[in-house]
């Protein structure tokens, strides 16, 4: 994830960024609007069979979009499955006896906890529930006696179960699946290419709530907190266009300033960068400059 970095000079023609100004006064600050960044990159290895994704679509959270080949990763796992039956056949019934007792163990659990509500209910006894635990604990202790005597065939199938989930979660990640709403920005692949592990897909953001970062200078700090209502205002031809913003975030330290401050007109002229959220209605753009107004203004 990343931001869209847009540089703003500070200085005392700032004004001249838009067409107009308003008569009754000088903005509060000055910046650029900019949205959190998503690079969408590949989880696995393959041809990009289907890409559905172009530039200035809008998709939605968990959308599916398009898959890399797994028919090398199906075949894989066809082949692990034709050995663990192999294994399995010559086990002596190994895997049927565990499966059995972990029914079984299934079974005790389960009237582990009738037992115990029972008991809650004054419908049951202490001594009903320590004999179905001794059951449980027989149970668990013939399933470890026939895993040790079976180690050698218990662990290749228990490492050919994990190379299956394995398996299982490389073709999951084939799947290409949106993981935010937004808007694509840039699309880097076409279908039919090849593909690899961290190759970026696609550049997605949300344009729905954009974020203005302006500069102010360490004199307006005092008048400004998180969470304070504010007026953005950006170029609208002959006007100036009015939107409110909430402040999301103020830099602990200043911007673009010598190390050693001596006088009090040095230290007035420190910038702090300030993040403003405003709901975009359609018109709001990356790296559009606009205005900050902490003062209830609302002219255009």
């Amino acid at each position: 994830m990343k931001k869209h970095n847009a540089i703003l000079a500070i200085s005392m023609s700032a004004t001249t960024l838009f067409s107009c100004s308003d008569a009754s006064g000088t903005a509060d600050g000055y910046g650029n609007f900019e949205a959190t960044e998503i690079t969408i990159s590949a989880e696995n290895n393959g041809k990009l069979l289907q890409f559905d994704v172009q530039e200035g679509d809008t998709l939605s959270k968990a959308q599916f979009i398009g898959y890399i080949d797994t028919i090398p990763l199906a075949l894989k796992r066809e082949q692990l499955q034709v050995s663990k039956a192999i294994i399995s056949s010559k086990s002596k019934g190994v895997l049927s006896q565990i499966n059995v007792l972990n029914a079984k163990l299934k079974t005790g659990n389960i009237n582990k906890d009738r037992m115990q509500h029972l008991i809650r209910d004054n419908a049951g006894t202490q001594k009903q529930l320590d004999d179905v635990q001794g059951e449980i604990a027989v149970i668990k202790s013939q399933i470890k006696s026939v895993e040790i005597q079976n180690a050698p065939v218990v662990n290749e199938l228990k490492a050919i179960d994990v190379q299956l989930k394995q398996l299982d979660d490389q073709i999951g990640k084939s799947k290409i699946i949106n993981p935010i709403a937004g808007t694509v920005l840039t699309k880097y692949m076409e279908p039919n290419e090849i593909v690899s592990f961290g190759k970026p897909l696609y550049k997605i953001a949300n344009l729905k709530m954009m974020q203005l970062r302006v500069y102010v200078s360490e004199t307006q700090l005092a008048s400004l907190k998180i969470d304070q209502e504010v007026t953005v205002k950006i170029d609208d031809g002959a006007a100036m266009k009015s939107y409110k913003g909430r402040i999301r975030w103020v830099a602990s330290e200043a911007e673009f300033t010598p190390k050693i401050i001596q006088t009090k007109e040095e230290r007035t002229a420190l910038v702090y960068a300030v993040k403003i959220d405003v709901e975009n209605d359609g018109r709001i753009k990356i790296g559009m400059p606009a205005e900050l107004w902490l003062k209830n203004n609302t002219q255009n």
